[in-house]
């Protein structure tokens, strides 16, 4: 996955526009545009700005995993879990562990 699609994933996860990003960030609304159309690449200052921004690793952005077996949508649980109050992450983890439970009396 790109830079600029998990960008707009994040930004449309959060129900933040371009223009609301670039404004934290105090950079152009253009600039984000082109880094979701892949026209440019974040230097590394706003690529720190922007993980710090969403809660997010850098490489989480750069979609960029040193175990293999990780996948994307493991990242993006948790993003989510991160981005959830204390008390709804025990909730979170405990629909975890009871879909857990259910896969094994499956088998």
């Amino acid at each position: 996955m790109t830079f600029g699609n998990i960008l707009r994933e994040l930004l449309e996860d959060n129900n933040i526009t371009q223009k609301q990003l670039a404004e934290e960030l105090n950079i152009a609304a253009t600039t984000v545009g082109n880094y979701i159309r892949g026209i440019r690449e974040p230097d590394f200052e706003i690529l720190k700005l922007v993980a710090s921004y969403f809660n997010v690793t850098t490489d989480y952005l750069l979609d960029y995993r040193l175990d293999i077996t990780k996948t994307h949508k493991e990242d993006e649980l948790i993003n989510i879990y991160r981005c959830l109050s204390d008390e709804k992450k025990e909730l979170l983890l405990e629909q975890g562990k009871l879909l857990v439970n259910f896969e094994r009396n499956k088998q």
